[in-house]
């Protein structure tokens, strides 16, 4: 079972933004009994693994926050939130797992709400994947690999099938996306919103000003974002119609991502 006991992590040693604030008063709202624990430079090591090293010195202190969130559950067991995550509902009904989180999308695990109980063995392997990993590249580039991306990866080895649905993979049971991650354009579909028991707002600290900055356009949400979702069905289709997007536009879109 996993005990009532919700991590975060705040390094950098900054104010806290206003949505963090009210993101964990939630936390207090409708997790009461819950013991809340911060994690930051004055508790955690940041020596103790090169890649949390390498990140925390590269000031990408959401990359640390990959490593340290895995340790943390799988030492002491409880919930995992990023500071953007606001909780709506008790969290009591998931706590019977061994470990829990759900959808991003139909295809990918988010990593802003996890939990498990201590010494749970699965995540005890995407912890140790981060052994061997370094943060920064042989040619000294950054490895900004999110790791919603290394651990939907990793599970898929595991039996994970990315199909939006709710299933359980050695214990690691996975909600579909409107219980922890709904749509943003659906928040007010009481239908779709009658199972959720979080928001996760993704501020994205891990991403750099200039693209925080550029994906609040109006050109972004409205043209790139309906875009990337076109460009993924056309790449199950393929043909010229998906050639000419990937030639022409994505590529350079990608690029300015970074």
């Amino acid at each position: 079972m996993i005990p009532k006991r919700i991590h975060y992590c705040w390094f950098g040693r900054g104010e806290k933004s206003e949505l963090a604030k009210k993101c964990i008063e939630s936390w207090k709202k409708y997790c009461p009994d819950y013991e809340i624990i911060e994690w930051n430079e004055d508790n955690f090591d940041i020596n103790s693994n090169l890649y949390v090293k390498e990140a925390y010195e590269n000031k990408k202190y959401a990359f640390v926050t990959d490593y340290v969130r895995l340790l943390v559950m799988y030492t002491y067991g409880g919930i995992y939130m990023d500071t953007d995550v606001e909780v709506i509902k008790s969290l009591d009904d998931y706590l019977h797992h061994e470990g829990v989180s759900g959808f991003e999308n139909d295809s990918q695990i988010p990593t802003g709400l996890m939990a498990c109980r201590e010494g749970f063995p699965l995540f005890g392997e995407l912890l140790h994947f981060y052994d061997n990993v370094r943060f920064v590249n042989k040619d000294g580039s950054l490895n900004l690999t999110t790791n919603v991306e290394t651990i939907t990866n990793m599970m898929i080895k595991h039996g994970f099938i990315p199909n939006g649905q709710y299933q359980e993979v050695e214990g690691f049971a996975l909600y579909p996306s409107n219980v922890f991650c709904p749509e943003h354009s659906k928040l007010m579909n009481k239908d779709y919103m009658k199972d959720t028991a979080t928001i996760h707002f993704f501020a994205g600290s891990w991403k750099s000003e200039k693209a925080r900055k550029r994906e609040s356009t109006w050109w972004w949400k409205y043209v790139i974002v309906p875009l990337s979702f076109v460009s993924g069905k056309l790449e199950k289709i393929g043909g010229k119609p998906y050639k000419w997007l990937k030639k022409n536009l994505w590529q350079r879109i990608i690029q300015e991502k970074k």
